[in-house]
Order: C-alpha cells, then sequence, then structure tokens
C-alpha cells in the first residue's frame, strides 16, 4: 500500500500542554482569553494539523497562545473593545461595490485531479467547508449549523440548501444552540472550544421562527451581561435557560426575555470583569463552566462541571446547598479529583433513565494523552452513582485508526443519547463512536480517515475494496432529527455537517457506509489565513487559492471566466498557512503547512502520473527547529518576483523563485536575535524590511523592524519612535515606486483598551524614509485589530481588519467600509492580476469585488 510521505500529519489533532491554548477575540463585542505565557511567540490566531504526535501538541500549543498574544500585548485587552469598534464601523461612510463570495461551491477534498501526495485527496470526508461547533434539527427536516466563524445556517431539507440567517448580528462565532419546545431556536454565540482561532461573542439570541426568519440584533436575550464571553452550553429546564460560559453559570427566563441575566455560579467571582483580579493574566480560566445537569426527580438540583482543560484548583463538579455552592466530592466511578476533570460533556435520555457524561482529563492532557472517559448514570441522577463506560484505550479498539484518541477532547468533545434508546449513544471526538448497548461495545462509524485502511491505495486501482465516506476529523457537535419518516444524526466538525440514518449501516469493522455530506456548496464558511491570484494558464480567467484552517489549500481554476470550475478542488492537505501565487501563471504556487513548512508546485498540483511529484518541500532551515511562527510570513521581491524572503528567527532568502526544489537553496540574509521571530516582511529591489517580536508574549513584550539587503548587507534595527504603538506589528508593505516609502500595520487595540505599557494609538503608519520617521495615518479607522494592507496601482490603500475590509482612496487621508460583509476578520486583502480585490475571511470564505466599483471610498 502506497502512502503519503506527510499524510500523517495534515489535519488536525490537537493536544495542549498546561500552559495551554488562547481565544483570540471575536470580531463582535469581545475580549480576548488572557493567559501568561512564559513560552511562544507571535501570530495571527491560528490553528495546526496532525496525527496527534507529541509534535503536534507543542505546535498546537504554541499556535494557540501566539494568537491572543498578538491581540493582546504588550497587555490585557478590557471588555467592549470589541463593541466599540463595531459601533464606529457602523458609523464610518461605506464604498460603492458589492461583495461576491467567490467560494460559494464545493469544495471537494477528495477531488481527483488533484490526488497528489501532498494533499488529502482520497482520505473520504468528500465536500468541506469550514467548522461547525454546534448543531440543532428538529422533526421536520429542519437543520441548523452554528459554525466557528461564519454564523448560523438553516436547511429546510436535512441538510443542503442552506441560508445564513445570522448575517445581520455582530458576532459570527457560535458557540451553543438549542431548540426549546416551542420550536424557538435559541443562539449562544462565542466559540467555547479555546482553540487558537476561536473567537468570543456578544450574548445570546432567541429567533422564535427559525424556518422563516433571521437574527436580528433586537433577538438577543437580556443585556450585555454575556458579552465578551463564550458559551459552552445552552441547557432549558422548567421555564429557565440555563447558559454554561467562559464567566461562569448564567440563568434567564425563557417567557420574558428582556431582564437581565442571573449570575447563578462563578467559581472564582474576583476574576470576572468589574472586580479585583478582572485584569490578572489568567483571569480569563478561572470561572469556565463547561455544562450543567439537571436531577429528573428533582429538576432544581443541579450538578454543574467547571474547570479549565490544563488544570486548576477549581476544576470539579458542584451543586447548591442550602443556598451556597459546594463541590461534590463523591459520584461513583466519576473522578472528582481536580486533575482529572477539565472539560465536561453531559447528555441525559429522553426517558430520564440515564444520564452519560464525556470528561477530559488534565492529568492525562499533560502526560501526552487527554481523554478520561465516558461515563453513565444507570438511575438517571447526575449525582450517579456513575460507571465508566469508555477509556482511551477501548475506543482505541472499537475501530479507531488513531494511536492517541481523545488526544483533543478538551478541544474535540459531542455526545447525544437516542431519544427512543437510551443505551444508543454517539460521541464525537476526533472521530465519531456510536454504541448500542450502553457501553459494552463500541464502534467508530466515522473514523479519522482512511490512509490507515487496507482498502486504502493513492492509486484507485490498487484498492483492496472499496472505502466508505467518512466524516472528517475533529467533532464539535452531535444532532439528531427526523425527515420524511427518516431519522438522521448529524456531525459538526472541521470539514462541515455529515449526516447518516441514526440506525446506520456498517461494514465489518464498524466504519459507517453511509455518511452524507451536507457541504454542497451554498454554504461557505471557510477558514482562510491567505488568498493567492494569478493567470490560469489556460488563457481564462484565474486561479484562485487560498490556505485555511483544516482544509488545506483550496484551488479555483477559470474564475471570471465561462471555463470556471463548478467544484473546487484541494491540492495541499492540512492547514493552509500563508500563500505565494505568480501573478501571470496561478499554476506557480507556494503554500505554507506550519513554521514556514513551504511547499511549492509549477503545475496546481495536479495529478502526474500518481508516482512523480508534483509538489516539492522547500523549508526554509528555520522550519527544522520552529524558530518562526505558526503562520510565518514569506512573500516575493516586488522588481524581481524570483527573489523570495520568508521570515522565522532570520530572514531567509532564495533567488530560484517558483522553480526552487531544495531547502537548501536558501540563505541567511539576517539572523533577528535569539528568542526574536519575524511577524512580517517585504521587499522590493533587494530592499528589506521585517517587522519581528520577541518576547511575543504580552509580559516583557518587545517588537521592532529591520532594514536590510537580500545579499545580506546593511541590515539595521530601527529605532522606532514613541509614536508608532509598542503592539504587534502585523504588516509591512513596500511602495513599488520608492523601496524608502514603506506602510506598517499595528494589531492590538490601542490604550484606551490596553492598558500595557507603551499600547499607544493606531494601526496603520506610513514612513517616506525608509522608517526613520513615521506617520499615523489611521484617522477615521475603528480601533480594531490590522490584519493585512495592500496597494491599489492608482495609489489607494486596502485594510484588512478584525472588522472587515476598509478603503482608503488615492488623494484622500480618511477611510472608508469596502461594501458590507458578515462581522468577519480579513486575514489577507490584495489587488488579483484581473483588477480585482480579494478578501480571504476567517469565516466566510473568499470574496471579491471589482476595485473599479470601490469609487471615491464614499457613498
Amino acid at each position: 500500500m502506497t502512502t503519503p510521505h506527510r499524510n500523517s500529519r495534515r489535519f488536525t489533532l490537537i493536544t495542549l500542554a498546561a500552559v495551554g491554548g488562547l481565544m483570540a477575540a471575536t470580531p463582535a463585542i469581545a475580549m480576548p482569553i488572557h493567559h501568561n505565557h512564559p513560552q511562544g511567540s507571535g501570530m495571527h490566531a491560528m490553528v495546526g494539523g496532525g496525527d496527534g504526535g507529541d509534535d503536534e501538541s507543542d505546535d498546537i500549543s504554541n499556535g494557540a497562545q501566539q494568537a491572543a498574544d498578538e491581540v493582546n500585548a504588550p497587555g490585557i485587552v478590557a471588555p467592549g473593545a470589541y463593541g466599540a469598534a463595531w459601533s464606529a464601523l457602523q458609523n464610518m461612510p461605506r464604498t460603492g461595490g458589492q461583495w461576491r463570495q467567490a467560494t460559494m461551491l464545493p469544495y471537494n477534498s477528495d477531488d481527483p485531479r488533484y490526488r497528489d501526495q501532498d494533499s488529502n485527496s482520497t482520505a473520504g470526508m468528500g465536500q468541506v467547508t469550514g467548522r461547525m461547533t454546534a448543531m440543532a434539527a428538529d422533526s421536520n427536516g429542519d437543520v441548523y449549523a452554528g459554525s466557528a466563524g461564519g454564523g448560523v445556517w438553516r436547511s429546510t431539507q436535512a441538510g443542503g440548501n442552506w441560508t445564513p440567517i445570522s448575517d445581520g448580528l455582530s458576532a459570527q462565532a457560535t458557540g451553543a444552540l438549542a431548540l426549546d419546545s416551542r420550536g424557538r431556536l435559541w443562539l449562544g454565540t462565542g466559540e467555547a472550544n479555546t482553540n487558537a482561532d476561536a473567537y468570543l461573542g456578544s450574548g445570546v439570541y432567541l429567533l422564535a421562527d427559525p424556518r422563516h426568519g433571521q437574527f436580528t440584533s433586537r433577538d438577543r436575550v437580556g443585556g450585555d451581561e454575556l458579552q465578551s464571553t463564550a458559551i459552552h452550553e445552552l441547557r432549558i429546564s422548567g421555564d429557565t435557560v440555563y447558559a454554561a460560559t467562559s464567566e461562569g453559570l448564567w440563568s434567564h427566563s425563557v417567557t420574558h426575555l428582556d431582564g437581565p441575566w442571573k449570575l447563578e455560579f462563578a467559581p472564582n467571582p474576583d476574576y470576572l470583569p468589574g472586580h479585583s483580579l478582572a485584569n490578572d493574566p489568567n483571569a480569563a480560566y478561572k470561572n469556565i463552566v463547561d455544562d450543567i445537569a439537571f436531577d429528573p426527580a428533582d429538576p432544581s438540583r443541579v450538578l454543574v462541571a467547571a474547570g479549565w482543560r490544563s488544570g486548576d484548583t477549581y476544576n470539579g463538579y458542584y451543586t447548591k446547598v442550602n443556598g451556597s455552592w459546594q463541590t461534590v466530592t463523591s459520584l461513583g466511578a466519576l473522578p472528582t479529583d481536580p486533575g482529572d476533570i477539565g472539560t465536561v460533556t453531559f447528555a441525559p435520555s429522553a426517558d430520564h433513565q440515564r444520564y452519560y457524561a464525556l470528561v477530559q482529563s488534565p492529568n492525562s492532557l499533560n502526560a501526552g494523552g487527554g481523554l478520561g472517559g465516558i461515563y453513565v448514570s444507570k438511575n438517571g441522577s447526575p449525582f450517579g452513582p456513575w460507571t465508566q463506560v469508555a477509556s482511551a484505550a477501548s475506543l482505541g479498539t472499537s475501530g479507531s485508526v488513531l494511536t492517541n484518541v481523545g488526544g483533543q477532547s478538551w478541544y474535540d468533545e459531542s455526545l447525544i443519547v437516542d431519544p427512543n434508546n437510551h443505551d444508543h449513544v454517539y460521541a464525537g471526538l476526533e472521530e465519531v463512536f456510536e454504541t448500542t448497548d450502553g457501553g459494552t461495545t463500541w464502534t467508530t462509524p466515522g473514523p479519522y480517515w482512511n490512509f490507515p485502511l487496507a482498502c486504502w491505495s493513492l492509486d484507485p486501482s490498487e484498492q483492496s475494496g472499496t472505502c466508505p465516506q467518512t466524516t472528517h476529523p475533529d467533532q464539535h457537535a452531535l444532532a439528531i432529527g427526523s425527515y420524511k419518516g427518516q431519522t438522521y444524526v448529524y456531525a459538526g466538525n472541521d470539514g462541515g455537517a455529515y449526516r447518516r440514518p441514526l440506525d446506520g449501516q456498517a461494514n465489518s469493522l464498524g466504519h459507517a457506509t453511509d455518511w452524507v455530506s451536507l457541504n454542497d456548496g451554498t454554504i461557505d464558511t471557510l477558514q482562510y489565513y491567505s488568498v493567492g491570484v494569478g493567470a490560469d494558464p489556460n488563457g481564462k480567467g484565474t486561479v484562485v487559492t487560498g490556505g485555511m484552517q483544516d482544509n488545506g489549500q483550496s484551488i479555483l481554476r477559470g474564475y471570471g471566466s465561462k471555463a470556471v470550475d463548478t467544484v473546487m478542488g484541494s491540492n495541499f492537505g492540512g492547514d493552509g498557512g500563508m500563500t505565494l501565487v505568480d501573478p501571470k501563471n496561478g499554476c506557480n504556487e507556494a503554500q505554507e503547512y506550519v513554521y514556514l513548512e513551504i511547499n511549492v508546485t509549477q503545475d496546481c498540483a495536479v495529478n502526474s502520473g500518481l508516482v512523480a511529484p508534483t509538489t516539492y518541500n522547500v523549508a526554509p532551515p528555520d522550519n527544522a527547529t520552529s524558530n518562526a511562527r505558526f503562520i510565518a510570513p514569506f512573500t516575493s521581491d516586488l522588481q524581481n518576483p524570483n527573489l523570495w524572503v520568508a521570515g522565522g528567527e532570520n530572514v531567509w532568502v532564495q533567488s530560484q523563485g517558483f522553480a526552487i526544489r531544495s531547502s537548501s537553496a536558501w540563505t541567511s540574509a539576517y539572523d533577528l536575535g535569539a528568542g526574536r521571530v519575524a511577524t512580517a516582511v517585504a521587499s522590493s529591489g533587494g530592499k528589506v524590511y521585517a517587522a519581528w517580536c520577541g518576547p511575543c508574549n504580552p509580559q516583557g513584550f518587545q517588537r521592532g523592524v529591520a532594514v536590510g539587503n537580500a545579499d545580506g548587507t546593511g541590515w539595521q534595527q530601527l529605532s522606532l519612535p514613541a509614536g508608532v504603538p509598542d503592539r504587534y506589528l502585523s504588516d509591512v508593505v513596500i511602495d513599488p515606486k520608492d523601496s524608502s516609502h514603506v506602510y506598517l500595520t499595528v494589531s492590538g487595540f490601542s490604550r484606551n483598551w490596553n492598558e500595557g505599557p507603551g499600547a499607544g494609538i493606531g494601526h496603520v503608519f506610513e514612513s517616506h524614509d525608509s522608517g526613520a520617521t513615521w506617520s499615523d495615518i489611521s484617522a477615521n479607522l475603528p480601533d480594531i485589530p490590522a490584519d493585512s494592507l495592500a496597494l491599489t496601482p492608482g495609489g489607494g490603500l486596502l485594510l484588512g481588519t478584525d472588522l472587515g475590509a476598509m478603503y482608503r482612496a488615492p488623494g484622500r487621508t480618511h477611510w472608508a467600509a469596502i461594501g458590507r460583509l458578515p462581522a468577519v476578520a480579513v486575514d489577507q486583502i490584495l489587488v488579483g492580476p484581473d483588477g480585482d480585490v480579494y478578501a480571504a475571511t476567517h469565516g466566510r470564505g473568499i470574496y471579491t469585488m471589482p476595485l473599479r466599483e470601490l469609487g471615491d471610498g464614499r457613498d
């Protein structure tokens, strides 16, 4: 059996060490989670892929901490920062033109056109989209899918033919969805997976007629009490809804919706906003409530699971006794030691005869594992006694294709019980597991992928049988619903939404043979970090490509012409990072995996007899030592496209362009210094600018810009004046007509929201003397992290921010919002060779608009 040389680590399998990963802030009323990091370097909210090895744990740990550091450094961002920015954005002038979603079409991860060693084609998950973090379904075929960064979507035919229904909200990150007995849809915003690219939210919303309606800001329940939180679960008991959040357990009436939310329980209230320790670096980890369970004999008697995934003294189970909250120390086999209680998910049976719990263990996580186990209370009470019905070891022998089952159970965790059979349970970890006998035996209907199976071969003619479709890895949500007499289970994961009959079919290995991908192209929640555009060598239209979270590199050919692809393919697997494309030939592509692991192709990575390689790994040396950002910068020289510059601890250069075939072609032009890493690089005529940070975490944060020549001569560290904020430098852009004319973008928030020393004011700066002096040209921009800058041919400026895209027309000093986008981050923006503006969003795919439609930057 032929195996791809890197497929063993091309999907996200995340296991974080005790130092933990962080949430980045949401492009909605939000605040990033904070933590004190003794290690790490700066980056923009990223997450990676793999098979759960120790190196993967370290990778994701670093990637996660770097994400929040970029927003927080040099201090801590106060609540309300994104809310203020969102309000300011609503009052900005807007350009002409209308965005078009280029990637709103099927994205086939198994596209046979790109069955190359560096793709994940043949893995078996079929059509995919971005991460789904919550799902709900009813008995009429209505299905609701809540995405990590692209809002909530509705299908009225059991999946497919989707419609977005939350575009009017200031938060597009979903934490929880729940349908109540009246058919109303509850939405808790703020992704609760505590991963690197998770975004916080703006509260809870209720849609009275979800089959026909759309969420608006008027649908928010209560006041702003749940602003800037992540909502793990929404649980309804009687006339009360409970929200398990990153800032405690809250409750609200399900009938009287205007009153404020009531804080029921917070393990460490001094760390809540407005209290004495609110600005402590650990504050965001001190009041996490994962879930709540109700005693069917007395629904007022509740069991609350609370705790940070990497362990804390407050981790545990709590109940209210005589008006005060107390820890529960005896639950049978269910561990009550804080070190064995991390992220917890409860699932009751409809007949109240069973309660199940999926538990992640900090002790196991810190030892290289993660899963504590799956447990059941056979009397239906959450107070037990509980017995264990699954462990990492037992699930590992159930048909799993992994060696570390549950290694990222803090991130992949979902559980649901068949409403008609309390012994029939689905559990979501990295894979989908199922038991029909209450946990005595388990199968794996949704294995991680097909590569390890005997049925698989890179060459389909060599396969032993036919591999069934599986789901995309990394399960976050499960739901059960019916349509036209058939009951389905729905799985939401890093690749979107899938379904199969609740009592489905499986092969001899226990792998389901009846999964259906619901990612039909009418839904686009892809989480792009980058975009690249070049002329299609077939002479028709352009090639549009980009790297994204856990869904590799997409490729769309013929865009803008009648020959446009009707299905996007994936020519690289795993996480797609930065992208470099030849504007004259879009099949010349370079794609980053993580830590500057750059791959290059000169034929779009199409098949070449399956044996001959179509891609080449050409990583600079810093990749081998991980002395680079998780998603590290690289680019080509504006005057000499064969001269490439990449940034890790060193500024690396190579002069072979897309013809490069070996990592040895890279040489170091400059060493930024131990502990420093490049955050942005730019080059024109051999003159190179490299922005850096180090240390990159808020404590001891430093940043700077180095300037020199690609040949290694003339390097110097600029003395940035006091007017340039002491925050992350996210992009450097050179005027192609004058290499001494340069722009600098700054992430994070100004000192209005960040109490750190030197936080300063402003997000875009300009220099006409190679960085000796700088002017703040932010003008009327909202105080919002700036991510990417591009110059238009006429001298205008395009800016990607955490709240969308902005434009400063040539000759003007003020900015306008470009058209209207949902509240999503634009991680990269550029002008393509076709004259269109391209915006890579982290949650709603790639948008495009003709530059000419922007006009003079005003309505």
